[in-house]
């Protein structure tokens, strides 16, 4: 009589804003557009079997099904990081059954997030989730996971008060814009990008007071149609560049892989202006030139700075995710059986492992 099959295991390799900076996350971050081909390059590495990459700009984590759990890993490590040396292997984590399991939850409720209860980020699983099922890199492993763990992100959500104060990375870079000007009304804010980030920014900008509010992007329809939303103005993306003399904020999120601001432009643009000029980068890989805060009365604020605004948040919400926590621990007993026990070997170990111990050879 043959053996039944070993099933496959839930695994999870990911680098995110706890553990890296974002001149690192840059450079392991995916493009929207580039998820299929990306999933199904990672889908064909050895150990591999069912694969959904989440990319956003705090994170970027494989949730993979295995047989090999230890083949798998070495693999999209190797993938991922070339030689062992690679100086940013120290960033990356690795979850295993349960464990990946949990994590998963509690990125889908907004509880792993720079900003605790965001919005954003179960948008962009969901986007992450048909990009896999589209390059055909999840079966039934994967679909039955990420169909339950909607479930449990939701109710997370809705039986909480994580969601209270800025629940959006646009949102706590607004708060930073009233906190480097001020009031905002009579300001110009500028945003450069029309995507969800720009438009959930747009929105907390109209709702705080923000009385000019200039779009620019490269696809000029939905710059007009963001403009709307909160009347504002539209400036074609070949000539935002000049209106930056009469700016006051600049909040840049496109998915350029290159920079859109250099050093070079902006010292013309001060010798002009001939006062402060702040940009706050929520892109990633970033958009804005580091280099710019070297330029005289221009100030720089990156992905990191988010991060230290978004600790006072995590002080206030911090009795919120303890109970969201508990209905997560709940909710993985529950679920386990049928999520990993059924469809995996109760052998295999759920504790995390940091990526260097994954085998001999890493």
């Amino acid at each position: 009589m043959t053996a039944p099959a070993t099933a496959p295991q839930m695994l999870c390799l990911g680098v995110n804003f706890r553990t890296s900076p974002v001149s690192v996350r840059e450079k392991f971050a995916v493009l929207k557009g580039r998820l299929v081909q990306a999933n199904q390059a990672l889908c064909a590495l050895p150990g591999v079997q069912e694969c959904v990459l989440l990319s956003t700009c705090n994170r970027t984590e494989i949730y993979l099904w295995a047989t090999d759990c230890a083949l798998a890993l070495d693999s999209v490590a190797a993938y991922l990081l070339g030689s062992p040396g690679h100086g940013a292997r120290d960033c990356f984590y690795s979850h295993r059954g349960t464990a990946a399991l949990q994590h998963l939850a509690t990125v889908a409720a907004g509880m792993d997030s720079m900003v605790i209860g965001e919005t954003e980020i179960f948008g962009q699983l969901k986007d992450a989730y048909r990009a896999a099922q589209e390059a055909g890199t999840t079966a039934a492993h994967a679909n039955r996971t990420f169909q339950h763990i909607f479930t449990i992100g939701k109710r997370v959500r809705s039986s909480t008060r994580i969601t209270s104060g800025p629940t959006s990375v646009g949102a706590a870079s607004v708060q930073l814009a009233q906190q480097v000007l001020g009031s905002l009304a009579g300001s110009r804010v500028l945003l450069v990008g029309a995507g969800e980030v720009a438009r959930t920014t747009a929105r907390s900008l109209a709702s705080r007071g923000a009385e000019h509010i200039f779009v620019a992007n490269r696809s000029y329809d939905r710059a007009v149609d963001l403009a709307a939303q909160v009347g504002g103005r539209v400036i074609r993306f070949s000539e935002w560049i000049p209106y930056l003399e009469n700016i006051d904020i600049v909040i840049v999120s496109t998915a350029s892989p290159v920079y859109v601001v250099s050093p070079a432009v902006l010292e013309q643009v001060q010798a002009v202006r001939q006062r402060p000029l702040f940009l706050i980068d929520l892109s990633v890989p970033r958009n804005v030139d580091p280099a710019c805060a070297l330029v005289q009365d221009v100030h720089v604020y990156d992905m990191d700075a988010m991060q230290a605004m978004a600790a006072q948040t995590l002080e206030v919400r911090s009795r919120e995710i303890e109970r969201g926590a508990q209905m997560i621990a709940d909710w993985v007993q529950e679920e386990a059986p049928l999520l990993l026990g059924e469809l995996s070997s109760p052998s295999v170990s759920a504790d995390n492992e940091p990526l260097a111990g994954l085998s001999e050879k890493m």
